[in-house]
């Protein structure tokens, strides 16, 4: 299972309408404890899955989004850069369930920012080439791709999220560290 199969999934695939959630913010606990595995075919999985595509969309500047994001603890998101003004490789919107990086690349230093962390925004070195393994939800298949630069990012950062990590762990320091710009 290649990219191709993973830049044509698509949520009508999990047969299930997607709810919005509400997007907890730091410190809650959730956000900094591991996820756990998910069995990708369970039927509440892939109702999560469904609900966190309806999220990110409707979250203005959303690239992704991870399941303890929304108060659930397990290793499960969902990406869509294809929007976007960095994004080169892309694979359209995508959930993956008990994502790894396998292979990792070229570190640069870029802004992130997230919706758990939304006053603030930070400077954090993330590998810019990516080979990522995970599943697919409702049918559980085995998936592995190769990524480069903001999908890159994107995916590192919610496997940060289902490890336990916000990109604040991943500064510098306090100096990397910004408030966030609010344009009118």
């Amino acid at each position: 299972m290649t990219s191709e199969r993973v830049a044509a999934w698509s949520e009508t695939e999990l047969g299930v309408e997607g709810r919005v959630r509400d997007v907890v913010r730091a410190p809650e606990g959730v956000l900094s404890a591991r996820g756990t595995d998910v069995d990708p075919t369970d039927p509440e999985i892939v109702q999560l899955a469904a609900d966190l595509v309806a999220t990110m969309r409707v979250s203005p500047g959303c690239v992704g989004l991870a399941a303890n994001q929304v108060g659930v603890g397990v290793r499960m998101f969902c990406v869509d850069v294809v929007e976007h003004p960095k994004t080169r490789t892309q694979h359209g919107t995508f959930v993956l369930c008990n994502a790894e990086v396998v292979e990792s690349s070229r570190n640069e230093k870029a802004r992130e920012g997230c919706m758990s962390v939304p006053d603030f925004t930070g400077d954090v070195k993330r590998a810019s080439r990516l080979t990522v393994r995970g599943q697919l939800p409702a049918t559980g298949e085995s998936v592995e791709f190769s990524t480069d630069a903001f999908e890159a990012r994107a995916l590192q950062h919610e496997i940060d999220h289902t490890d336990g990590f916000l990109f604040l762990d991943r500064v510098a320091g306090a100096h990397a560290i910004y408030p966030r710009q609010t344009y009118l």
